[in-house]
């Protein structure tokens, strides 16, 4: 019996997803978040969460640059890596270029493909969905077409959800920016909403809402990204039982954002699929494993499976089926960048620390 529920409550949040990625696909904005009557709920529980959260923090560090210095030497251009999103994406929070989810994946990206990798980031903190059209445009238009990005890592939705945009709409934005990129030869990784009711100061009910509307969005941008021949990594509640264990390592010291060692271990479950992303990853590695649960699943019930699960990986199979893994991770040695030829070091371009 208990088996069933879980199915049928399982089948009931892929429909849900699935409606909220149709009405995204077809411009529809009624599908929002939360329902009206907790409105007045939570706007009371955000005020009371806001005041126990740190204030003011630094702006993240200037990350862009050229990583795998090392493997200068290596025929032919570096790989180029791009990173778009909101204040995550970006690493608000830390203050080394090494230490944010680009220079983490930067260097990972280059020990794993013993190349280097040039860096872009164009992620802004504080940014919702609507703002990736102006990101993407920025990204593309600094150089031709033959020169776009190899891979692009988006991190959005947070947010979103904290600003009450309908997922629908969020939906909407992101697919139009993965388009865009796709269009333009990008492969596309994304990472998905986070669990914002992992938060540590987020009491109830705010706490079950927050995560109640995260892990919705999250499905939906899964099965909008996978049908437009991107991939997907659920960051749920930022990887893994280690930020339940040990919210004061893994959170930074605004209580929301992570720490460094949270957006390492945030980098390690991500890294895997941006090598898959570019042909790099172990062909021994790209075979399912029933074992770890891996297969072949619907799209949206994929979609709900990654979004409840953090760390797990969801690509376009054949038709309505998607292919969801939980790829080993691999730990980063992060590295500071060689700035870009003719500026400062990365480090003096940014913050006061």
């Amino acid at each position: 019996m208990g088996r069933m529920g879980g199915e049928t409550s399982g089948m009931s949040r892929a429909r849900v997803a699935r409606r909220i990625a149709t009405a995204a696909a077809y411009g529809s904005g009624g599908i929002g978040m939360l329902g009206g009557f907790v409105i007045g709920v939570l706007l009371t529980e955000v005020q009371l969460a806001k005041r126990k959260l740190g204030g003011h923090v630094d702006a993240p560090p200037m990350a862009d640059g050229l990583y795998g210095a090392v493997f200068a030497r290596h025929d032919g251009p570096p790989l180029r890596l791009a990173f778009l999103g909101d204040s995550t994406a970006a690493g608000q929070g830390v203050h080394r270029a090494r230490q944010t989810p680009g220079g983490l994946l930067a260097s990972g990206l280059a020990a794993v493909s013993e190349r280097p990798v040039d860096l872009r980031v164009v992620a802004l903190p504080g940014a919702k969905s609507d703002d990736l059209e102006r990101q993407v445009t920025v990204l593309l238009s600094e150089r031709e077409p033959s020169q776009a990005p190899d891979v692009c890592v988006i991190m959005i939705g947070a947010n979103d959800v904290t600003g009450r945009m309908s997922a629908s709409r969020s939906v909407r934005y992101l697919s139009d920016a993965v388009t865009r990129l796709r269009t333009a030869g990008c492969e596309v990784v994304v990472g998905t909403c986070p669990d914002l009711g992992s938060v540590e100061p987020v009491g109830q009910p705010l706490r079950w809402l927050a995560r109640r509307a995260s892990r919705q969005l999250a499905a939906a941008q899964t099965i909008a990204v996978v049908e437009l021949g991107g991939r997907t990594v659920s960051l749920g509640d930022l990887l893994g039982p280690e930020f339940a264990a040990n919210p004061h390592e893994m959170f930074g010291p605004d209580n929301y954002h992570p720490s460094a060692e949270g957006y390492a271990t945030a980098a390690m479950a991500v890294l895997p699929t941006l090598c898959a992303a570019l042909g790099l990853w172990p062909e021994a590695e790209e075979r399912p494993d029933a074992a770890r649960r891996e297969g072949l699943l619907p799209v949206a019930r994929a979609a709900v499976e990654a979004a409840e699960e953090a760390g797990t990986e969801v690509a376009a199979a054949r038709g309505p089926w998607a292919l969801l893994r939980h790829r080993r991770r691999r730990r980063v040695a992060p590295e500071d960048p060689a700035p870009p030829e003719g500026s400062a070091p990365a480090e003096e371009v940014t913050r006061a620390e």
